[in-house]
């Protein structure tokens, strides 16, 4: 493999191979170096998939009298820094139920929940339930949601916030009827 400078070079001249080799080079610096800084394996290799990614993108305006690997590592601190600022802006995870029964249900009550809970969900707009969804199950950013969804961040916010109040209503309203052990209607 040549050394990094020539890498460079090949790549600011166009040469596809050469990117994969830049990235081959660089990978496990930069993952250790987004590793150190988030403390989250999954949140740091993201963060060094944007590196590379973005180092390629950006190549072309590279200055070659500089060294490359600062340059390289100056983005991998971009990304980690936006990833930590998304980190703090996820809400923390919300529970549906302030108050969970202090017993075990017993197995019919249980069904009857589980339920009033898919009853809850298919009673959702879609894009509230996909976004709720995405966020509390799958564990995505609400960035990542928009740009899975193809949506404004703002509308994300907003559809998960609905999805949230719209279940706890529900099953707030079902919990009464439930808890009675009266005929629960369903």
């Amino acid at each position: 493999m040549d050394e990094p400078s020539q890498i460079v070079r090949r790549c600011r001249q166009g040469e596809q191979a050469a990117f994969g080799d830049l990235v081959a080079f660089y990978r496990d610096r930069v993952l250790s170096f987004c590793l150190r800084f988030l403390k989250q394996r999954q949140d740091a290799e993201d963060a060094a998939q944007e590196t590379m990614a973005r180092a390629c993108r950006y190549l072309p305006r590279f200055d070659e009298t500089r060294e490359f690997e600062p340059w390289l590592l100056a983005i991998a601190n971009n990304r980690c820094r936006t990833a930590l600022a998304a980190r703090r802006r996820r809400p923390a995870p919300t529970t549906l139920l302030e108050h969970p029964p202090a017993r075990p249900e017993p197995r019919d009550e249980a069904e009857e929940w589980q339920m009033v809970l898919k009853a809850a969900m298919k009673s959702l707009r879609p894009e509230y339930r996909d976004a709720f969804v995405l966020f509390h199950v799958d564990s995505l950013s609400y960035a990542e949601i928009a740009q899975r969804l193809e949506v404004p961040l703002g509308t994300v916010k907003t559809w998960v916030h609905r999805a949230r109040r719209e279940l706890t209503q529900v099953i707030a309203d079902a919990r009464t009827p439930l808890s009675s052990g009266g005929d629960h209607g369903l």
